[in-house]
């Protein structure tokens, strides 16, 4: 899979994504990590309500290969959860930035998402990772 990494996102080392639009964050998980997963056969995301706090765990995906956290990259608090991709967690891989986006948070602080990185520091991070 062509690695992509839109340039309107923010990108935690921990492969997470954010979108800000107001005080709405979407949450998703990279390419890169989508590739380096496998076949993702599970996901599990808190309900419609739940808080968030940025650096926890908020959720987990699994894959043929593993089990890994998702760390928040922001507190606040779920406004919309994906349950499309929720019960086909193997449609992730053809649109990870689109269909493929996880929650959408109201964020409590915007400054919260100020330390995450840019597309070309998370680009030269991945392809470090690579090399």
């Amino acid at each position: 899979m062509a690695q992509t990494y839109p340039d309107d996102l923010k990108y935690l080392d921990t492969h997470e994504y954010i979108r800000l639009e107001g005080e709405i964050a979407t949450i998703g998980i990279s390419a890169f990590a989508v590739d380096q997963l496998g076949d993702i056969v599970f996901l599990d995301l808190p309900e419609v309500g739940a808080g968030l706090e940025k650096g926890e765990a908020f959720g987990t995906v699994e894959s043929v290969k593993a089990v890994e956290d998702l760390k928040a990259p922001v507190t606040g608090t779920v406004v919309e959860r994906n349950d499309d991709i929720i019960e086909s967690p193997e449609n992730l891989a053809e649109d990870p930035y689109g269909a493929g986006w996880l929650l959408k948070v109201r964020v409590d602080n915007l400054s919260d998402a100020s330390d995450a990185l840019s597309v070309e520091e998370y680009r030269k991070m991945v392809e470090g990772e690579l090399g």
